[in-house]
């Protein structure tokens, strides 16, 4: 009598917002050799990973791009960008006239 083995498992967090400060996390146990398309799949964000506005989403790791294919390990983080509303540097300028214009 053969006994069956468990699967090895790996623990991921797909991280993603659906608006500033808006942050939803998804803890999934994957089998080994998944990769971040089953995450995020599993994830039920399947439909955010085809794209956003009609732009592809970007997906990282740790804050660095990966591509859908790539092999996920135990504990990483997936995390599902969203396009940027506005320019960085427009934002820190529009900041600052705020700043400067409220009263001290």
């Amino acid at each position: 009598m053969e006994s069956a083995e468990p699967a090895a498992l790996i623990s991921v967090v797909v991280v993603t917002t659906k608006a500033a400060r808006q942050v939803q996390q998804i803890d999934l146990q994957l089998p080994l050799g998944a990769s971040v398309r089953d995450a995020l799949l599993r994830s039920g964000l399947c439909s955010l990973a085809a794209q956003v506005d009609g732009a592809p989403l970007k997906v990282g790791v740790w804050g660095q791009l990966r591509s859908l294919d790539d092999v996920l390990r135990d504990r990483d983080r997936v995390e599902v960008y969203r396009p940027l509303q506005i320019d960085p540097k427009e934002a820190r300028r529009l900041r600052h006239r705020r700043q400067r214009g409220a009263p001290r």
